[in-house]
């Protein structure tokens, strides 16, 4: 197998196995709410926004040792261990207690921090400045296919419920867990690169296992990870791409928690509310998989640049959010069990729901396809930290997000993304312009980025 076949085997691995693992888990944190709502008449006293503001915030503060982590582990390894913890917290909803379910969200925070600075870096080391875009592209589109599969079976599963019983919760856990742990195998079968330094590591060495050398030069690199994570912090194209990344976070919180959740509540939609929730997972999936199809495929014939995309991802978001604001009621994401029968500037339509469901899944891959691009060109010799920065900030925007959606109507949650992807968008055109002009000087083609 040549070289580049071999990069883009690893690559579509990478893909698939992301793809059963947040096949179970955003299913599972779209669900998530609806699912303890019914749950809080019983001795289970857990919220969902809770523990995806623990997660993200967790996952936040562990970005900052995780590239540590990764050098010392290795990407491969670091993917599985992080893997299995996935799996352990879907797993908790087959019978939820609250201290079970608020400890997982400790543990998969951490595991996500690992997990995603693995990744980084194995989509890095497997890709060049030519092949840099297609394969964020690939990665992405296989991903995002997680959100089609899940949602669809919640769609049928759940149709005509009202409540979700112990036996629907059971059934749909059990399969999201095994379905978790089949990705998490998959990582096996990522093929090596004999030549490639593990991140933070400076030269190569022939280690011999058990030697004590051995474990000294993995602290080295573990550090070095960790210094070359706060030099690049206070760098001018990290802290302006902090902005755009801070967006993404606000959004993901959204269209992955907030949004299902106010589908499921709006009562004007009758019996079929809560099988809706899957219904618009699947049309953001279908959004997601369109963008990171269309953006990996063109992006070597595309001589503008990533900025192009990036206007287009801004306009479709703008577009759902004006949509949303008069389609759905003002209390949706804070409605009680019983849900709300309050109307925005329009009677609540299905079909205005759910295409806006894909317009936020197509808007959400125009940002990280690109992200993840410039971030692999910009950093493709400091992968890791560079990759465990973007998580870092997108995390922790997460995490506060997922706190104010217990508390903030829509029209506040809808107000602070505009705000903050209006900003994001400006500092990812300035960043773009610097790298096209870095480019240009290197005498390469700007097209191939």
């Amino acid at each position: 197998m040549s070289p580049e076949s071999k990069n883009l085997f690893n690559i579509i691995i990478l893909g698939v196995s992301f793809m059963f693992i947040f096949t179970a888990f955003q299913t599972c944190g779209n669900i998530a709410q609806t699912v303890i709502t019914n749950l809080n008449s019983t001795d289970f006293h857990g919220s969902g926004y809770t523990s995806m503001s623990i997660i993200y915030g967790v996952f936040s503060a562990s970005n900052l040792i995780s590239p540590s982590v990764v050098a010392i582990v290795e990407p491969q390894l670091s993917m599985v261990v992080s893997g299995v913890f996935y799996s352990l917290y879907i797993a908790v909803f087959i019978q939820p207690t609250t201290w079970a379910f608020y400890t997982a969200s400790v543990f998969i925070g951490i595991a996500a921090a690992v997990l995603w600075t693995a990744q980084g870096n194995c989509l890095t080391v497997n890709s060049d400045e030519n092949t840099i875009g297609r394969n964020s592209g690939v990665f992405w589109a296989l991903l995002q296919s997680s959100l089609f599969f899940g949602n669809l079976y919640i769609y049928f599963a759940w149709q005509g419920k009202t409540h979700i019983s112990e036996s629907d919760r059971r059934t749909v856990f059990i399969a999201l867990t095994v379905i978790s742990l089949v990705g998490t195998v998959l990582f096996f079968l990522i093929r090596k690169q004999e030549d490639t330094k593990a991140p933070g590591e400076e030269n190569s060495t022939n280690e011999i296992p058990g030697d004590s050398s051995s474990a000294q030069n993995k602290l080295t690199r573990a550090l070095a990870a960790f210094k070359k994570s706060i030099k690049l912090s206070f760098t001018k194209e990290i802290l302006l791409l902090s902005v755009t990344t801070a967006y993404t976070g606000l959004e993901l919180t959204f269209f992955s928690g907030v949004y299902g959740t106010c589908i499921g509540a709006v009562n004007r939609f009758g019996s079929e509310a809560k099988s809706f929730i899957g219904l618009s997972g699947i049309f953001i999936g279908v959004g997601e998989i369109l963008g990171g199809g269309i953006f990996g495929l063109l992006s070597k014939k595309n001589r503008f640049g990533r900025n192009p995309v990036v206007m287009l991802g801004i306009v479709v978001h703008f577009l759902a959010f004006y949509l949303i604001f008069f389609n759905m009621p003002n209390d949706a994401p804070i409605a009680p069990m019983e849900g709300t029968d309050d109307i925005a500037y329009m009677t609540p339509s299905k079909n205005v729901a759910i295409f806006c469901s894909f317009l936020l899944g197509l808007g959400d891959s125009c940002f990280n396809t690109q992200l993840l691009s410039i971030l692999g060109f910009l950093y493709s010799e400091d992968s890791a930290p560079a990759f465990a920065i973007f998580k870092f900030v997108q995390s922790i925007c997460a995490a506060v997000a997922y706190f104010y959606s217990n508390y903030f109507l829509l029209q506040w949650q809808l107000l602070i993304m505009v705000v903050v992807g209006f900003f994001g968008t400006i500092t990812f055109f300035l960043v773009e312009w610097k790298a096209a002009a870095a480019l240009a000087a290197r005498g390469s083609d700007y097209s191939s980025i």
